[in-house]
């Protein structure tokens, strides 16, 4: 029987998976050489640390956030729609959800550095427009439910049984309307 040849897409994967399946914590040599069927020794060629192949699951976690989000949102209703995709996501792959919001950034130093890297830059605009407020309330209204919906996400993916989808969909709800009447309030 020929000998299988381990590739690091192979090896990326195979730790991806688990990350799926039981969290960051369990993304260790041997787990993934099991997952795979091979020896150690293949994916010690691929990882010299621990850190850089981490680095390139959370890379690969953040690509499949973006498709899982961008094909769970309502084009008439994005930025709803959006919000609830992420508690979507938190309920299916509560790993991936958690490895997402708690994986480290580096450069944030403010909530103003928060909102730059982990928003669409057109959002804000876009938001503008539909509710026919200023740009800086659109980025208020959007930094709060950015926060809001980070937090509760992260308790719905950590809470066993779980918290219901409705209950969890209805407090999103009413803390959207509470901060948008605190951005129409606000001065420009």
């Amino acid at each position: 029987m020929p000998k299988q040849r381990i590739t690091k897409e192979m090896v990326v994967n195979a730790a991806f998976e688990i990350a799926r399946k039981s969290g960051m914590e369990q993304v260790m040599v041997k787990n993934i050489a099991d997952k795979i069927g091979c020896s150690v020794q293949p994916i010690y060629s691929y990882c010299k640390n621990m850190d850089g192949l981490r680095q390139d699951v959370v890379e690969q976690i953040n690509c499949f956030i973006r498709e899982y989000v961008a094909t769970h949102i309502n084009k008439d209703d994005l930025f709803r729609s959006t919000g609830n995709s992420y508690i979507r996501l938190a309920q299916e792959e509560p790993h991936l959800f958690r490895i997402f919001i708690l994986h480290q950034r580096v450069g944030i130093s403010s909530l103003n550095d928060l909102y730059q890297s982990e928003t669409n830059p057109h959002m804000a605009e876009f938001i503008a427009e539909k509710l026919n407020i200023s740009i800086k309330q659109a980025k208020r209204l959007h930094l709060n439910m950015l926060i809001y919906t980070i937090g509760i996400g992260t308790i719905f993916s950590v809470t066993t049984p779980g918290i219901s989808t409705d209950e969890i969909y209805t407090q999103q709800e009413i803390a959207y309307e509470a901060f948008l009447r605190q951005a129409l309030c606000s001065e420009e």
